[in-house]
């Protein structure tokens, strides 16, 4: 890959900058806060974007790179691979707009994936590097080589790192440590205590035991709602049946009332006929006893007659007044006679408008009784068709609801009876209801034990839910191991070999042959041989030898990384280089790496100086 022009819009503090790079050194050259770093950030956010995440940094990248005065934040980057294909890339910042074009001009940037969080993802698809193997091995920044004396150590760890790893930031050995301890601290094993698996495990233990005791809870509540269920079903078909009686009673209530009139009539008709039977008797003795009374008033007359001529033909003897006496009384009978006879044919007148009067009142009776008769049929009659009606009503209600057939001797009771039946089962329905509410007093008793159990699932499902979740770090944790140690063991069979013969290589040529056997094991790690044969740790060497080695590895590992030839990019890497080496790695780069393009920042004119003594060409770049 060989990156070809930039166009800088507005990115930090550089505006409408553009640069040309040639395929193989080039040189910028800019005092301090010039602006050589940013255009370092300005190449790695081109191809990877630009985060607006901190990542435990004060500002984010993002925030850090954007115009102070708001104007455009964009740019543009153009560049070759290997296969000769040309690519041109445009984005804004702002807006997350990145456009990639091939060499005819084609907007191609929906023929990579994108990414939610990085954007669109050509680059790594292009060349299999992504933004942080890019930034360990191709790019080398400001301030990854210059390390004092107090910092050797770290360095030789980063040498060892690389070496055992391929990564500068990357120890096998405290990888190892953090996931043993990660395992232990995070999860733990069955030989520790106090660790997540084994509280949880304790925790499912206990509360296995306690559901063992709470199950019994369960079958309880079952049996108390299959005897509420049945509890219940019986009360209704008691409801129903109370319900059935009240409506009979009704109905029966409703039948002894017309009965009662029926009766009431039948008595009025029978009154009625006695009644009618008394005035024809009536006419009868009107005539006997007004014949009576005549008879006895005439004899009455008749006898004071004969009494009177008694007593005056004994006191006074006198022949003459008791002739005149006779013939007073013949006088009498005779009037009396014709004045009985006047009566005798207004009597009799009397006694047929008596007669005739009662023989009215009999007919009128017997008018009304002949039509309370009818009324009566008439009623019984309806009253048979209503009670048919109503039973037959009660079987249709009722046959679905209850077995009627069962319940139907039911219309047969008198009242009575259905009073006493009602009685009867509104004391079962009161009984029944008692139990119901006995059987809920049981019920919320229970509840709260069963509650608790139903937590005691919950809290169990949500433990082998953690369980499973710690088994599955465990698990994860164990594969990352295993694939470390293959990862290692492969490192140690096949890249490493190279690293350290690449090492040697470069170390040799850089040095001017003063070290050319360097070695690394587990056990000893780094160690050089020296000028009489024997081997010293590294931590030996002096500061520049430490940085010469590891920025032989870092461009040992710039190999290794892609099958693209990368560019190797350096940011102020020889500040604490003297110039004999110097002068050797920049011969280095020129002869070992003619392949590849080289761009170096600096701030000194060193590089330019020993560059032209060895005239070898480069482009280089003011700002």
């Amino acid at each position: 890959m060989k990156i070809k022009y930039l166009k800088i819009n507005g990115f930090g503090n550089l505006k409408n900058k553009e640069i040309n790079f040639s395929n193989k050194i080039n040189i910028i050259y800019g005092k301090n806060e010039a602006g050589k770093s940013t255009i370092l950030k300005f190449i790695s956010s081109m191809l990877y974007g630009l985060s607006k995440s901190k990542n435990g940094k004060e500002i984010s990248d993002y925030e850090k790179y954007k115009p102070w005065d708001n104007g455009e934040f964009s740019g543009k980057i153009k560049y070759s691979l290997d296969s000769l294909e040309s690519y041109e890339v445009f984005r804004e910042f702002n807006k997350k707009t990145t456009k990639i074009f091939n060499e005819n001009l084609e907007d191609i940037s929906k023929k990579y994936n994108i990414d939610k969080i990085k954007g669109n993802e050509f680059f790594y698809e292009q060349t299999k590097i992504n933004e942080e193997l890019f930034s360990s091995t191709i790019l080398l920044e400001q301030g990854e080589i210059k390390l004092d004396k107090t910092k050797q150590n770290l360095l030789l760890q980063k040498i060892s790192n690389i070496i055992s790893s391929g990564n500068d930031n990357t120890s096998y050995k405290k990888i190892t440590e953090k996931l043993n301890k990660k395992l232990v601290e995070e999860v733990g094993t069955p030989r520790t205590n106090g660790r997540p698996i084994n509280i949880i495990n304790e925790k499912i233990e206990k509360i296995k035991n306690e559901e063992i005791n709470s199950e019994n809870y369960r079958e309880k509540i079952f049996e108390i709602e299959n005897e509420k269920k049945e509890t219940e079903n019986k009360i209704n078909k008691k409801e129903i049946e109370n319900e059935l009686l009240k409506k009979i009673k009704t109905n029966k209530e409703k039948e002894k009332i017309e009965k009662e009139k029926i009766e009431i009539n039948k008595k009025i008709i029978e009154e009625e006929k006695n009644k009618i039977n008394e005035l024809k008797n009536k006419i009868n003795l009107i005539k006997i006893e007004k014949q009576n009374k005549n008879n006895k008033i005439n004899i009455f007359k008749y006898l004071l007659l004969i009494l009177i001529n008694i007593l005056i033909f004994i006191f006074l003897k006198n022949k003459i007044i008791y002739g005149i006496t006779i013939i007073i009384d013949i006088l009498i009978v005779i009037i009396n006679l014709i004045i009985n006879k006047t009566k005798k044919i207004k009597e009799k007148e009397k006694i047929n408008n008596e007669k005739n009067k009662i023989k009215n009142e009999i007919e009128i009776i017997e008018e009304n009784k002949n039509k309370k008769i009818n009324e009566l049929k008439n009623k019984e009659e309806e009253f048979k068709i209503e009670n048919n009606k109503f039973n037959e009503k009660i079987k249709s209600e009722y046959n679905n609801k209850i077995n009627f057939e069962e319940n139907y001797y039911l219309l047969n009771y008198n009242l009575e009876q259905i009073n006493n039946k009602i009685n009867e089962t509104e004391t079962e329905l009161n009984n029944l209801k008692i139990k119901i509410h006995t059987l809920n007093l049981d019920k919320n008793n229970i509840n709260p034990k069963l509650e608790n159990l139903v937590k005691q699932e919950e809290e169990l499902e949500l433990l082998y839910e953690q369980k499973e979740e710690l088994n599955s770090l465990a698990k994860s944790i164990n594969l990352a191991s295993n694939v470390l140690e293959i990862a290692y063991e492969k490192m140690k069979k096949n890249i490493r070999p190279k690293f350290i013969e690449n090492l040697n290589k470069i170390i040799k040529e850089i040095s001017n042959g003063k070290y050319e056997n360097i070695n690394f094991n587990d056990e000893k790690g780094l160690t050089v041989e020296i000028e009489n044969g024997n081997y010293l740790p590294a931590y030996y060497l002096s500061i520049g030898t430490i940085d010469q080695m590891y920025l032989a590895l870092r461009l040992s590992g710039a190999e290794e990384i892609s099958k693209e030839n990368m560019p190797i990019i350096l940011d102020e890497s020889f500040t604490f280089f003297d110039d004999i080496r110097l002068e050797n790695i920049l011969r280095f780069l020129n002869e070992q790496f003619k392949e590849k393009q080289i761009i170096i920042f600096t701030c000194t004119k060193r590089e330019k100086t020993i560059l032209n003594n060895m005239n070898i060409e480069y482009n280089l770049i003011e700002i």
